[in-house]
């Protein structure tokens, strides 16, 4: 069973540069066909600092700044009984290419099901650019089969 005094927990923050290289193969690989994602002048012509980035974006962010797999790692969890739940995002800002985000992760909540044969482990993210805008938050639940 998850601990469940890790509840409040938060992790030191991660730094992410938004490239535009990734940008563009993240739209291609979920078939985001609109040039603002592949052509800076459009996205500039409408209103964006470079190529925004597309909206569940900020979670590929979170996993190449290894947020998820660290919990998992720090409670001794094995990654193949884990799954990712669900996820949503409330963005309070644009992100763009060429912005350096810091992101802080924090526990807010482990619950199980079926008399503990699902565990959830429901984290809060959130995302702030280098000039210390509110970009996004991010909530994930992680399933954990036991």
């Amino acid at each position: 069973m998850i601990d469940k005094s890790i509840i409040g927990k938060e992790y030191p923050p991660f730094t992410v540069e938004v490239e535009k290289r990734w940008v563009r193969s993240f739209a291609e690989a979920i078939g985001e066909t609109s040039p603002i994602y592949f052509d800076e002048s459009v996205a500039r012509a409408r209103g964006y600092r470079s190529l925004p980035a597309p909206p569940t974006f900020p979670f590929a962010m979170i996993m190449d700044g290894n947020q998820s797999f660290m919990i998992l790692d720090e409670l001794g969890i094995d990654k193949r009984r884990a799954m990712h739940g669900e996820q949503s995002f409330v963005y309070h800002a644009d992100l763009c290419a060429g912005d350096v985000v810091t992101g802080r992760q924090r526990v807010v909540d482990v619950y199980d099901k079926k008399n503990g044969a699902l565990e959830f482990l429901v984290t809060e993210t959130r995302l702030e650019n280098q000039r210390g805008e509110h970009v996004c938050d991010l909530r994930t639940t992680v399933v954990v089969r036991n």
